[in-house]
């Protein structure tokens, strides 16, 4: 196709698609008698997961995307409306992530879109299997460490681009494509996912997550601009902590981690794919905060405040486990390992430079080291080398995302959309309503406060069901009565039971309730479970006091 076709069509070509006429026509007798008034002859456009491009278009203020509508007309009118609300109101009704062109970034290349378009295309109507790892356009992003995973089993994952490990394959185990054509939970990954928890559990695991959203803010005011945006307060230095931005309506738009490296300067990462998203959001507002004080709109901001993406330079090494202390203690003696949970320092590890984050996303006592793309050989060599002696164990995302549900924890664009308000997301904690800076939505919440609290409510649901987990959006019942929908499911290895965090009807929320939730066509009894964590429940055990 030239470079330069747009809005033109190819000639005729009515024997290609005779065959398929006259099959039509077989079926439906009245369309040869209809006649063939116009042929039109052009090209499907295809993004790399086949949705459209509508919203933001990245790194151009102002401008918007409303293209690559691979069924047309059909998607109109729901097209017009969403572009509408995004030009006149700068935010949609739904939560529209599944169509904004930011989720692609900068490794969607030509080559990329090409292999996934056609992916895509072949498979249009084909059945969507929730582990099945399509294998177009892989390896645009790897880490040093991507070869040393692959030798031990890995079966990798891509997350915007980014290969992370899933799970780590047994001799014997079946790694092929066709056994992952499947909703049971017990698919070919079943048991190594579950040795990988028992694991973590018991002594340790190691977890590489490459592709950490990751920008460095520094500067006179920031701490000022930060706290204007975030719904609650910020961390101490030395200290960190989860911060939330809403929208005008109140609605749940990015959760970042802050970690607080000095009066004005915050290391801020979030998900892998919300990079475009989120470094657009800091830089309006950075740019607003400018222009309101007289400093101009610059790029970054104005006022000596920087911002700065350092994404593609860093990967973190999740180290989890009530054994990650002794490992920790022997890689690096410098280390204060008496530091409590959500706190950070640098130290080194085989002699690199390496910020100790104290969390972990899987529940446990564990750290996050970050380090340079180019020593993460070397730290995870050592911290490899050391953990062999402490029953240490390699463990993906697969593993980690069941511990991390047993924890009630939140993921960006599941649990956390703009369609729940943080109230009704459960994330009341983490808004200050009293704050002296006000941010966006401030008066929103507040007023969904004052009338009594919200309609709907976050919950975690155990639900009885043998074989398969709650899939997004599964629809939640009360009787015939639909009162909710699921944001994530899963199975909970180390408390043997599946687990659904859901938003349901506030008069359905109160522990001990019995619910339903649809699986797939059937229902399967569920019951809503006390607020807080199902597996440590006091966080004795992630703040290293049973360890």
């Amino acid at each position: 196709m030239p470079a330069d076709f747009s809005f033109q069509l190819w000639p005729d070509d009515l024997e290609r698609l005779e065959p398929y006429i006259e099959e039509a026509c077989a079926r439906v007798p009245l369309l040869g008698t209809a006649g063939i008034t116009r042929v039109v002859n052009g090209p499907i456009p295809y993004t790399p997961d086949g949705n459209p491009l509508v919203g933001p278009m990245p790194g151009v203020p102002g401008a918007y995307e409303a293209c690559v509508f691979s069924f047309g007309i059909t998607q109109a009118g729901g097209a017009g409306k969403v572009l509408a609300e995004w030009v006149t109101e700068g935010e949609t009704e739904w939560d529209m992530w599944s169509v904004d062109p930011r989720r692609f970034t900068s490794f969607a290349d030509q080559a990329y879109t090409n292999a996934k378009g056609v992916e895509v295309y072949s498979h249009e109507y084909d059945i969507q299997f929730p582990r099945y790892e399509w294998p177009a356009g892989r390896g645009k992003r790897v880490s040093p460490l991507y070869e040393r995973l692959a030798s031990r089993g890995a079966q990798f994952t891509a997350h915007a681009g980014w290969e992370r490990a899933a799970w780590f394959a047994r001799p014997g185990d079946d790694t092929s494509l066709d056994a992952c054509k499947t909703f049971d939970r017990r698919g070919p990954w079943y048991e190594a996912v579950r040795e990988e928890c028992l694991a973590v559990r018991d002594a340790a695991g190691l977890l590489e997550l490459p592709g950490f959203s990751r920008f460095r803010l520094a500067g006179d005011g920031a701490a000022a601009a930060l706290r204007a945006l975030v719904t609650g307060t910020l961390p101490r230095t030395g200290r960190m902590s989860l911060v939330y931005i809403s929208d005008t309506q109140g609605r749940i738009v990015s959760e970042l981690s802050a970690v607080r490296l000095g009066k004005d300067e915050f290391l801020l990462t979030s998900g892998s794919g919300a990079e475009w998203h989120d470094e657009e959001l800091l830089r309006a507002h950075l740019a607003k905060v400018a222009a309101d004080s007289g400093g101009g709109g610059g790029g970054d901001g104005g006022g000596g405040i920087a911002l700065t993406n350092e994404t593609e330079g860093y990967t973190a090494l999740v180290l989890s486990g009530p054994r990650s202390a002794d490992i920790m203690a022997e890689v690096s003696p410098a280390a204060d390992l008496a530091l409590p949970w959500l706190s950070h320092q640098r130290t080194t590890v085989a002699g690199c430079d390496v910020a100790a984050l104290r969390v972990s996303y899987a529940g446990e006592l564990g750290w996050e080291l970050h380090v340079r793309m180019g020593d993460a050989a070397a730290v995870h060599d050592a911290v490899t080398a050391a953990g062999a002696r402490h029953g240490l164990r390699p463990f993906g995302t697969y593993a980690l995302d069941s511990l991390r549900i047993e924890k009630g924890y939140r993921s960006w664009k599941q649990d956390l959309s703009t369609d729940y308000t943080m109230l009704e997301g459960g994330l009341a904690r983490f808004v200050k309503l009293d704050k002296a800076q006000p941010f966006p939505g401030r008066e929103a919440l507040r007023r969904q406060r004052d009338a009594g609290g919200p309609a709907q409510t976050f919950a975690t649901l155990t639900v009885r069901s043998p074989d398969c987990d709650a899939p997004y959006l599964a629809t939640v019942w009360a009787g015939d009565e639909r009162v909710g929908l699921v944001t994530s499911g899963n199975y909970g290895h180390r408390t043997e039971q599946s687990i659904a965090l859901a938003v349901v009807d506030a008069a359905s929320a109160a522990e001990g309730t019995a619910l339903e939730v649809e699986i797939f066509g059937e229902r399967f009894p569920a019951v809503v479970q006390a607020e807080g964590p199902l597996y440590d429940n006091d966080n004795r055990k992630l703040r290293g006091v049973d360890s």
